[in-house]
């Protein structure tokens, strides 16, 4: 249960057995089913967590009511609030199961503790959240500067095999183009 996890942190720091069973720990194993919301718009976000298996989508409502997903959470990534969990805020976003999943699920004090029992996690999150900076910043620049055809083909590139586990709507969602346009792009790019 805990080697996907184990290998993901192993990117970045190194961790004794002993120190890895201290940091599993606190973590507590949820399982969830699909279309089940883990996190609902308003809600405080109180966790981290990491999928072991199935698929999330982490997303919010525009003002014109239509969701707009910012990203999908696949095995090996993440699921959180940042904002709502750091800042103690409700949350503007919604995560939702989009399979059965499975997660490894830490709070904001667990963490912290961890933190001062185990300086090197503090390290491996601090280097996590650079990076999480980084494609963040790669996604507004791909939003706002790249034409839906790029951004289709990045999609492809950053999930591959994603888009055979979710639907054209789910896609679509996350380029910021209706389902039509996504269509016309595949097709394009099928001819092409």
């Amino acid at each position: 249960m805990s080697d996907l996890l184990f290998r993901n942190i192993s990117q970045y720091i190194s961790l004794s057995e002993e120190d890895l069973k201290r940091f599993i720990k606190p973590f507590e194993y949820r399982k969830f089913t699909k279309k089940d919301v883990v996190l609902k718009e308003g809600d405080y976000c109180f966790f981290e967590g990491f999928v072991l298996s199935g698929c999330f989508k982490i997303y919010y409502l525009n003002e014109k009511g239509f969701e707009q997903t910012l990203y999908f959470a696949v095995e090996g990534w993440w699921i959180t609030d940042l904002d709502s969990l750091i800042n103690n805020v409700p949350s503007i976003l919604n995560i939702e199961a989009l399979e059965d999943s499975e997660v490894l699920m830490i709070t904001k004090k667990d963490k912290e503790n961890l933190y001062e029992s185990m300086p090197q996690i503090e390290k491996l999150f601090r280097i996590m959240n650079q990076k999480s900076s980084v494609a963040l910043q790669r996604r507004i620049l791909s939003l706002t500067g790249k034409t839906a055809d790029k951004r289709y083909l990045e999609f492809l590139e950053k999930y591959p095999g994603l888009e055979q586990r979710i639907t054209q709507q789910q896609v679509s969602s996350y380029l910021g183009i209706t389902h039509e346009f996504l269509s016309k792009i595949r097709k394009k790019l099928l001819i092409g």
